[in-house]
């Protein structure tokens, strides 16, 4: 391996990691419990995205399911052909987008405002569409991605990660969720063996 080949991977945990503490230094309790609020009450939550966002929404919507919050991941493109039909008024749309500009989720919003969903976003441009037209925003702030060219999705989605394992994580405590629930739905793999002894 060449040394700046090492010199470049020890520089993205660096980046990375200051990626997240930056995020978690411009996202307010205030707005961050409002996101929790909602989630902890909705009973059906989507979320969409493309490219590394869709990646990390498609994790939460997992993560949440892990905790017992009904949710699914809506490809925008699916989005636009029926799939919308999973949610309804009341329930929350989780978009994100670091630049927030993204064509693919405007029309999304647009179906949310006449279903009556909530729509919580995580963008980095507070000015963007999707921020202006959400109902919370979390502020996703980072410095440059790791990559020497600053274009690859890299610390963006650690950081979007970073913001949904907390909203995860504050959940389970909202919630009450406890280990024994978890029990009865992660019975596999080496998790499953733990928890179930």
């Amino acid at each position: 391996m060449k040394s700046e080949s090492w010199k470049r991977a020890v520089e993205s945990f660096e980046i990375e990691a200051e990626a997240i503490k930056i995020t978690s230094e411009n996202i307010s309790e205030a707005g961050f419990g409002k996101a929790v609020g909602l989630l902890a009450k909705s009973e059906r939550i989507a979320t969409s995205g493309c490219g590394h966002s869709g990646i990390a929404c498609q994790h939460f919507a997992h993560s949440l399911c892990c905790i017992e919050r009904p949710a699914r991941f809506i490809s925008p493109s699916e989005a636009l052909h029926g799939a919308m039909g999973f949610v309804r008024k009341e329930d929350v749309m989780v978009l994100a987008s670091r630049g927030g500009k993204t064509a693919e989720l405007i029309p999304i919003i647009k179906i949310c405002k006449e279903k009556g969903v909530k729509i919580i976003s995580v963008t980095e441009n507070l000015k963007s569409v999707l921020a202006t037209e959400s109902d919370i925003v979390m502020p996703m702030k980072i410095k440059c991605e790791s990559d020497k060219y600053d274009s690859q999705g890299t610390s963006s989605f650690i950081a979007l990660c970073a913001i949904f394992d907390a909203l995860q994580v504050a959940l389970i405590e909202e919630t009450g969720y406890c280990n024994e629930q978890f029990a009865l739905i992660h019975p596999g793999g080496a998790v499953g063996e733990r928890l179930n002894k």
